[in-house]
């Protein structure tokens, strides 16, 4: 399937002092930028180059964009400055905030998205580094991350607002459950203890393969601290959105997921299904036109897994 991204902002869009800023941060004047796919950022996502061969990444946004893209782009600097420097993840150079702006600077990663639908190759080395960023990540590093089940308790409400006022287009099958999908969601949340530092918004676009398959996770605004399985679960409903292997044979066949209740993993399913399906009908936020479809479309795809799972 195909998500149209949103339009963002590039590097020559940035007023003037961020940019200065930003080539403090990286010890050169910038002479070449390159916009980045993938996303759905209203704010810049530039590789960029310095007139001494300097590289970096940086992701830049002002509240003109979005006014929680700021706040967002803060929580990612705190997250990702308390990650270890032999995690899979990028490493930040520093963070420009002038109360408007925020601009991150990133080292610069070389890779390209998973190709989608998922390739059997990539699919396994992710699900392969995201088991080794969880024991890498255990105990949390950034102790200031909210409990996993406090960050996504009002997301995994989704049904109880679903319920309260349900869609004309709601699938048949989740009209008659709504109760019991709405339970089942509760189950999730309560499954949610740990103290691993989870990303919570792994997708195809919030991962970068290299030449020789070597995965790189990027964008952690969202992180918390939950169980070790989460993030892998979370990838599986991406596999389900774009089609081609069967997430209940890979939850089976993973050392990470292969144990674990299978009402926790029903129960994370209902909590995100729920909130994709709610989140979906509402107004789309200034700047990110398409996010509720993406939204939409990852609700429908979890609907015929939970069937299998669901009486």
């Amino acid at each position: 399937m195909s998500i149209t991204r949103n339009h963002r902002i590039g590097w020559a869009d940035l007023p003037a002092t961020v940019r200065t800023a930003v080539e403090g941060i990286i010890g050169g004047e910038v002479t070449a930028a390159v916009s980045q796919p993938g996303g759905f950022s209203p704010g810049t996502a530039d590789r960029v180059r310095t007139a001494d061969g300097r590289r970096a990444f940086v992701k830049a946004v002002s509240s003109g964009q979005n006014d929680r893209s700021p706040h967002m782009h803060r929580q990612e600097a705190r997250n990702a400055a308390a990650l270890p420097g032999h995690a899979p993840v990028p490493r930040l150079l520093g963070c420009h905030d002038d109360g408007d702006w925020v601009a991150l600077v990133y080292t610069d990663v070389e890779g390209r998205h998973p190709v989608t639908p998922w390739r059997a190759d990539e699919l396994a080395a992710v699900l392969d580094t995201l088991a080794a960023l969880a024991a890498v990540l255990t105990p949390a590093p950034a102790g200031h991350a909210p409990a996993a089940a406090e960050s996504l308790e009002y997301d995994f409400a989704g049904w109880q607002r679903i319920a309260a006022d349900p869609p004309g287009d709601l699938d048949p099958w989740a009209r008659e459950r709504l109760a019991a999908l709405g339970a089942a969601a509760d189950r999730g949340l309560a499954a949610l203890a740990g103290d691993t530092l989870c990303h919570v918004d792994v997708r195809a676009d919030n991962l970068l393969v290299d030449g020789v398959g070597r995965v790189t996770v990027v964008d952690w605004p969202w992180a918390c601290r939950g169980p070790a399985w989460l993030d892998s679960v979370i990838l599986l409903i991406n596999v389900a959105l774009y089609g081609g292997h069967d997430p209940e044979a890979l939850l089976r066949s993973r050392p990470l997921t292969a144990d674990v209740a299978p009402d926790a993993v029903t129960g994370v399913l209902a909590g995100w299904a729920g909130f994709f399906l709610d989140a979906a009908r509402q107004p789309a936020p200034a700047g990110i036109p398409t996010v509720r479809a993406f939204q939409r479309a990852q609700g429908d795809a979890l609907l015929p897994w939970l069937a299998r799972r669901l009486p």
